[in-house]
């Protein structure tokens, strides 16, 4: 007996289908808390363009904001990332805020707020989540997406009662 894999989805779901009403809500998101930028912050993302990071900003900004880092190998696209209304968001880290891990709104200059951040790994608009805002980010970042834990527990499940069927005595 062997398990399979769910099958990939066909369609690619993008930032606006996780946080405006549409096919996988039925309302836009609700307001909530996030995490604030600060001023020096806010100044360097207000110059990057939806979808671009650092590499979009002036020269002299960028080697200030990447400080040592600028000269180091890789693509670092995660850095002062602002994400496009049009395309899947990236991965979400336990921190929205800090300069590896930004997750820049795409039309104001801030991070998502937790709300945001739960229907983009989507979680339903009732799922509570506990604690400060920093721990709610947290949990938020260390989860699976709700979409793909039920694919996969479908597939363990369709497993399971094959197995069953299988091995019960005729």
């Amino acid at each position: 007996m062997k398990y399979e894999y769910p099958n990939p989805y066909k369609k690619v779901y993008n930032l606006k289908d996780a946080l405006k009403k549409g096919e996988l809500f039925d309302c836009d998101v609700p307001n909530s808390e996030g995490s604030k930028y600060p001023k020096s912050k806010i100044d360097v993302l207000d110059l990057v363009p939806q979808k671009g990071y650092w590499r979009d900003l002036p020269i002299d900004i960028q080697k200030e904001f990447m400080g040592g880092s600028f000269h180091l190998g890789g693509g670092k696209t995660g850095i002062a990332r602002r994400i496009g209304w049009d395309e899947p968001c990236l991965t979400l880290t336990c921190s929205p805020a800090q300069k590896q891990t930004e997750r820049c709104h795409p039309e104001e200059t801030r991070p998502f707020t937790v709300r945001e951040y739960a229907r983009i790994q989507t979680f339903p608009d009732d799922w509570r989540f506990e604690g400060s805002v920093a721990q709610q980010y947290k949990q938020i970042g260390n989860a699976v997406p709700v979409n793909l834990g039920k694919e996969v527990g479908y597939s363990i499940i369709k497993f399971l009662n094959s197995y069953y069927n299988l091995s019960k005595p005729k």
